[in-house]
């Protein structure tokens, strides 16, 4: 089942069959991690056709409640005031991802090494975003952060100077990743390319209130360069030349760094989680299907993090790793699997219980396993 917060939300938006369907294709969402229309047909429990059932869910995806701001807005609005203290600094990443004809470009907010999505837009076109379309969904989610300060994060696609001026004209923090062959002006020596500016590896650079590119000569705003030193097998490539309107170094390079968590959530959401890619519903459908995933994410990130706080996730999966430093798998992860794991225990019991009373000697070991069980159980 959702939430409290999501049923009540939805109560509101929803008739009663729509929301017990609504329910149903979520837990499948979640249960098969595949978004494909006929996969999801395939395993709704539905007495009824196959065909049936997937035009059941053509008609579905195709209501019209389904619009971000209506169902997924007031639900971020909420969570925003459950999670975040007014004036607590916020991060939000905007990126574009594309597979097939799809285009897509979303923003999202950096919570605990992941991103939510907030905003989602198909783009009518294949390529790169412009200004325009960046300002657009950027002014779309503004109402949304009022009693918080915000930094944007973007890489370089977003490198755009005007989009710099007119995220600071708004009173956002921003680090947006330029190209290494912009350029820019210095004292004494003029203008020179970013490749030029004597960054190597193990090295950071901080130039502040420059000009910027020398066809718009913007000014008042900072570079920041890093070029990660390179560590027995781990070599990197470039470094990053950092656009941004913070006053320090270590704060902008810090705050760049969470930009890569929109990574992750896109691969939760393609190949390593819902199999986004594989979807084959185009258009209005295709932003319903968006909605439900970020449903199924949501929920599956909740729950992973009410499984952490309970001590229980190891039962899950293999959290660390000798030599890792950081987890193994993310709250959404745990979240996703426990589902997997209770629902294949309810299918399994008779033989799991056979085999549990084959080996009496580890009975310590299954109690305790047991008992997480309940607790992961009483998260759902």
């Amino acid at each position: 089942m959702l939430p409290e917060l999501y049923q009540k939300h939805l109560k509101n938006l929803l008739s009663e069959s729509q929301l017990l369907f609504f329910y149903l294709v979520v837990i499948i969402v979640q249960d098969i991690k595949d978004v494909k229309l006929e996969k999801i047909a395939e395993s709704l429990p539905l007495p009824i056709k196959c065909n049936s059932r997937r035009k059941k869910l053509q008609r579905f995806f195709s209501l019209p409640i389904f619009q971000i701001k209506k169902m997924w807005f007031p639900l971020v609005r909420e969570w925003l005031t459950q999670k975040f203290d007014k004036h607590k600094k916020i991060y939000l990443a905007i990126d574009r991802t594309n597979w097939n004809n799809k285009n897509l470009l979303v923003v999202s907010i950096i919570y605990k090494n992941r991103a939510i999505p907030i905003y989602f837009e198909l783009l009518s076109k294949l390529g790169s975003s412009n200004f325009l379309e960046q300002k657009q969904i950027l002014s779309t989610i503004i109402g949304l952060f009022d009693s918080y300060h915000v930094v944007i994060l973007g890489d370089r696609e977003f490198c755009s100077v005007k989009l710099a001026e007119w995220l600071d004209k708004q009173g956002f923090k921003f680090c947006l990743r330029l190209k290494k062959n912009e350029q820019i002006e210095l004292k004494n020596q003029g203008w020179i390319s970013l490749k030029n500016s004597g960054l190597k590896p193990g090295i950071s650079l901080f130039f502040e209130k420059v000009k910027v590119t020398k066809t718009k000569q913007v000014s008042g705003f900072s570079i920041a360069c890093k070029w990660k030193k390179s560590y027995r097998k781990s070599v990197s490539q470039e470094g990053w030349f950092i656009l941004t309107n913070m006053s320090e170094l270590s704060e902008a390079i810090s705050a760049y760094k969470k930009r890569f968590d929109i990574e992750e959530m896109f691969r939760d959401y393609k190949s390593g989680g819902y199999n986004m890619e594989g979807s084959n519903v185009v258009g209005k459908r295709f932003i319903s299907l968006l909605i439900i995933i970020s449903f199924a994410y949501f929920i599956a990130t909740i729950k992973g993090e009410i499984i952490n706080k309970k001590g229980v996730q190891d039962y899950v999966a293999r959290v660390k790793e000798y030599g890792r430093l950081t987890k193994r798998h993310s709250s959404f992860y745990i979240g996703m699997y426990a589902q997997k794991w209770i629902h294949f225990m309810d299918k399994c019991w008779e033989l799991v219980y056979a085999l549990m009373r084959l080996s009496r000697h580890k009975l310590d070991n299954y109690l305790r396993g047991m008992r997480a069980m309940k607790l992961i159980q009483s998260t759902f």
